[in-house]
């Protein structure tokens, strides 16, 4: 008699959209507390309560390996994108929370542009995340956010150079660049993530 195995479980498909679906909300609330007269005590508040739902998610992924005797790919590359995704929400809330505990109330108009690029890499990335299933028209995703991790960089080395110029008292400069350092943080994690969707796609072409 042959052998018979479990059929593949298709709810991690799921899950990484719904991980991704976090990190939406979590750019959007990132967006809200750089806008003029955000509640910040608020923003942060439910950045909270999305990353614990974030966490959940990726708990959920991971005890869904766990417990999966066949998985739809490698079950390394699942805790590394799991992983992956768990990290850029904990990058923007850093941001956030350092807004909130450093009380800044002043922003450098730079720090618009580096936030609606963290806004625009959790909607591919949230785009990209149900084609896991089927593989296809990927290679568009992370080629975009390789250009969108470029143009990170280059916002960030204009913050520094402004944070610099003489504009700001030594103490605006050291909080600022924590925040900064936070927002190139999360870019930076959503290019991991990317990396880590490519070889996927790779390794199972």
């Amino acid at each position: 008699m042959g052998l018979r195995f479990r059929p593949v479980e298709h709810a991690f498909y799921d899950m990484f959209s719904e991980s991704a679906a976090h990190l939406v909300t979590g750019a959007g609330l990132l967006a809200e507390i750089f806008t003029a007269g955000a509640d910040h005590e608020s923003v942060a508040q439910r950045m909270r309560d999305a990353e614990h739902a974030a966490d959940e998610t990726t708990h959920d992924i991971v005890k869904k390996v766990n417990s999966t005797f066949i998985t739809p790919f490698d079950r390394e590359d699942i805790y590394a994108l799991a992983s992956g995704l768990d990290d850029v929400m904990d990058m923007m809330d850093e941001a956030v929370d350092m807004v909130l505990l450093y009380e800044v109330k002043t922003m450098p108009e730079a720090f618009s542009a580096q936030v609606e690029l963290i806004r625009r890499c959790a909607e591919i990335t949230a785009e990209a995340m149900p084609r896991l299933r089927s593989m296809s028209e990927l290679s568009e995703y992370w080629i975009e956010i390789n250009r969108l991790e470029n143009a990170g960089d280059k916002n960030h080395r204009r913050i520094l150079a402004d944070l610099f110029s003489g504009e700001y008292k030594a103490m605006e400069v050291l909080k600022l660049k924590d925040i900064t350092a936070a927002l190139e943080g999360a870019i930076d994690a959503f290019e991991k993530v990317a990396n880590t969707v490519e070889q996927i796609a790779v390794k199972e072409s």
